[in-house]
């Protein structure tokens, strides 16, 4: 597998950002703008950020030589957050109050999110999450409240629960978590404790670990010496990779289940070759299936720092046709009124992923759940789609919430 440096993908993936910033200078007064705001330099996620925002622009794209939305052509407004939550917040009033885009993609990072979901929400514009997984993103702020957070793509909660149905099909009896100390780590934490239950499964054994952490082999002794059937771990790619580094020098394997972050090649780089086939995990899907798959990643590939990222495009790419569909449907721009009928799509939208019948409610903004995931590890250097043994016996019962 040939990967370029880590430094050498986070400058691709600020460098696409900014060709696509350039293009908004000739946007029309008429056009209807759309925002993205979310990390494309900083993090070992930008490269998901960037392929999205590949997956938007080649969205609009599509629209725009069909004719537009409402009659009007679409245009993309981009800020890099830079992964820090102050500047996301500072992005998400930019894009709303001077910007006047209609609805808002991203973030990258789900701490972000959870910094300023209060805005759209307090300005009734739609925020179309494609990226960040945090469970509690698209919660409303209230019971009841009128909720302004969508999302296209992986979800904690769904990923958890399929991993730990996983875990129970497989025969474990007691797994040994571990999680990162961000918002990330702990909102996966606390999915994997209850959906680990909800399985009865014995998930009392629990350490955690900086980000930036290194050696893990204390946290590892002692989930080893706890007698831990399998580990479960919620982290960030890199950070995942040194837990996998930690593993080899104690020697101690367990079964692994983790997080999608695993799937970035940032893990693949930083684990190497042998340590990276060691997790399993979920993501939307792995190679480019349907015609319509395949004419979007060739239409992308040169522009993505690693194949792995295509998934983000395709959720890029969906998300702004569900909201493009929400404004047709609404015959409006009108953030409240795009909200109402994105709760009631009266078509299906045709996406790359899938076709969305009704994906949205009143209760329910999460277009994508566990049975639309596919469980997938390493193999020599490439992502596998894991179709035999455990993976095969599940049904969607299984997936308890």
């Amino acid at each position: 597998m040939q990967t370029k440096p880590i430094s050498r993908r986070i400058a691709l993936a600020a460098t696409a950002a900014l060709l696509a910033m350039s293009g908004t200078a000739h946007a029309q007064a008429q056009d209807i703008k759309l925002g993205f705001n979310g990390d494309l330099s900083a993090s070992p996620s930008a490269q998901s950020g960037a392929a999205g925002v590949l997956g938007i622009q080649a969205a609009i794209d599509d629209i725009n030589a069909a004719g537009g939305v409402l009659g009007r052509k679409l245009t993309l407004v981009i800020r890099d957050d830079q992964s820090q939550p102050p500047k996301s917040i500072q992005n998400m009033s930019d894009l709303i109050d001077n910007e006047k885009v209609v609805a808002v993609f991203g973030p990258t990072n789900s701490g972000n999110a959870m910094a300023w979901k209060h805005i759209p929400n307090q300005k009734k514009i739609v925020s179309m999450g494609m990226i960040g997984g945090g469970t509690a993103i698209t919660a409303p702020l209230s019971a009841g409240a009128d909720n302004y957070m969508f999302r296209v793509s992986m979800v904690d909660r769904e990923q958890v629960s399929g991993l730990m149905a996983f875990a129970k099909k497989a025969g474990y009896k007691k797994l040994g978590l571990l999680a990162e100390t961000t918002g990330f780590g702990a909102g996966g934490l606390k999915d994997m404790q209850e959906l680990g239950k909800l399985q009865d499964l014995d998930v009392s054994v629990v350490e955690r670990f900086a980000v930036g952490d290194t050696d893990m082999t204390s946290q590892l002794n002692k989930l080893k010496s706890a007698g831990v059937d399998a580990v479960a771990v919620w982290a960030q790619g890199t950070p995942t990779a040194q837990l996998m580094r930690s593993m080899e020098k104690i020697n101690w394997f367990p079964p692994v289940l983790s997080s999608w972050a695993a799937d970035n090649v940032t893990f693949f780089d930083a684990a190497g070759k042998t340590l990276a086939e060691k997790p399993v995990f979920m993501r939307t899907m792995v190679d480019p299936r349907t015609p319509q798959q395949k004419a979007l990643f060739e239409r992308t590939k040169a522009k993505l720092a690693a194949p792995s990222a295509f998934p983000f495009v395709i959720h890029g790419y969906d998300a702004v046709q569900l909201i493009a569909a929400a404004m047709r449907q609404a015959g409006s721009t009108d953030g409240e009124k795009m909200r109402v009928a994105l709760e009631d799509l009266k078509q299906p939208v045709q996406g790359v992923m899938k076709a969305y019948e009704k994906p949205f409610s009143k209760a329910e903004h999460e277009a994508l759940t566990a049975t639309d995931f596919a469980f997938v590890k390493w193999s020599n250097g490439r992502l596998t789609q894991i179709t035999d043994g455990v993976a095969s016996q599940l049904t969607p019962a299984d997936f308890k919430r």
